[in-house]
């Protein structure tokens, strides 16, 4: 199953215009909105904290293998226009096809709710080091204008419809199923022999990743078309619905 990094905003010092908080608060925000669609997609994550930095996110990061990097930030208009800009654009490194594709499905997804769609757009850059670091391919969501009134308020007003676009380009992107949060449930499986196959991919054909025995303990966190997503453990797959007794 795909595993991203989640880095939201560190800049504490970047302030709303609304006087909700800073960018880091907001886009913490974000990111537990974020995190059930995450949960419910068996799409794992690590996550910085607000202790860190954009340089230590990276370094983190780099220590491991992530499918995607994915940077949560709002954005400020250059000094002599406050409050002018509004819009969305997704950074991506140029050369990273992954990278690039990335950004236009987030890019995509956020022009169904942004209400000036034709200012969602992507962009290469080489200058932000959270996409030219990251040893995978990565992409920054600058997400509206904190200076600015209307992009402030929607964006406080919209986290979990931000977070819904988001993992529905995330699932797009992994070629995985959009499937809605759920209050997770405990589950037990049930098999008259041999073990239960946890798949990557809601089908029979999809490759098994785990075997789990009969009465092992499960947590559901999604469920699609006879199919759940399950943790078990560390692992997070997709089994057979018909076999976890909840």
């Amino acid at each position: 199953m795909p595993i991203i990094y989640l880095s939201p905003s560190t800049q504490d010092w970047n302030m709303y215009v609304t006087g909700s908080g800073s960018e880091e608060y907001n886009m913490n925000l974000l990111a537990d909105a974020l995190v059930p669609y995450l949960l419910s997609n068996g799409i794992r994550y690590k996550r910085n904290s607000p202790s860190m930095t954009a340089a230590s996110s990276i370094r983190e990061a780099n220590t491991g293998w992530y499918d995607l990097y994915l940077a949560l930030h709002s954005n400020a208009a250059p000094e002599g226009r406050y409050g002018e800009e509004r819009g969305i654009i997704a950074f991506y490194y140029p050369g990273s096809t992954e990278g690039r594709r990335a950004a236009e499905l987030i890019a995509q997804e956020l022009r169904e709710i942004y209400p000036l769609p034709n200012k969602v757009t992507t962009r290469a850059t080489t200058t932000l080091g959270e996409v030219r670091l990251p040893r995978f391919p990565s992409v920054l969501v600058e997400i509206g204008y904190h200076d600015n009134y209307e992009d402030a308020t929607w964006l406080e007003g919209h986290m979990d419809a931000i977070a819904q676009q988001l993992a529905r380009a995330l699932t797009e992107f992994f070629g995985l199923p959009f499937i809605y949060p759920m209050t997770p449930v405990e589950g037990t499986v049930e098999v008259r022999y041999g073990t239960l196959n946890l798949r990557d991919a809601p089908s029979a054909s999809g490759t098994v990743i785990a075997n789990l025995p009969d009465g092992a303990a499960v947590t559901i966190y999604g469920e699609w078309q006879g199919w759940y997503v399950v943790h078990y453990g560390e692992l997070v797959g997709y089994a057979a619905a018909a076999y976890i007794d909840t």
